[in-house]
């Protein structure tokens, strides 16, 4: 999804994610689907809660960045949220024990990190649905 070819004359690679994308409507939705694929067979390899927290927020900061029209797919492109998922399952596969202690240290800032963002988005749908009462009453 992130690494089918290599750009000409460059060492940057890019996959159907960020080509997806730039479908209207439905891209982002394709590319989300097949990510949460990854998370699935890491669970089923045994993936406890906390690495599967990690791949979550990749698959999170992925979906926040990439509905952004275009560059929200330049951004996903350079980010990379699949290969780093499988970055994460191969150690995890390696080394059950290592990936697990350091996956517990960042569960609670990818928490708090996604409820700001949460909260920042509600936030921002409450300043947006007040102003445009008042603009419209």
């Amino acid at each position: 999804m992130d690494d089918l070819v290599r750009i000409p004359g460059t060492k940057w690679r890019v996959g159907l994610d960020p080509l997806l994308g730039l479908v209207p409507g439905t891209g982002d939705w394709i590319g989300w689907a097949i990510s949460f694929n990854l998370m699935i067979a890491a669970a089923q390899l045994g993936a406890g809660a906390p690495l599967l927290v990690r791949m979550f927020w990749n698959i999170l900061v992925d979906a926040v960045t990439g509905v952004v029209p275009v560059a929200g797919d330049v951004v996903d492109a350079g980010f990379k949220a699949n290969m780093r998922n499988l970055r994460l399952l191969e150690a995890h596969v390696s080394d059950p024990s290592r990936t697990g202690r350091a996956s517990k240290l960042r569960v609670a800032a990818v928490l708090v990190g996604a409820g700001l963002i949460l909260g920042g988005a509600a936030w921002g749908m409450y300043r947006l649905i007040r102003a445009l009462l008042l603009w419209v009453f």
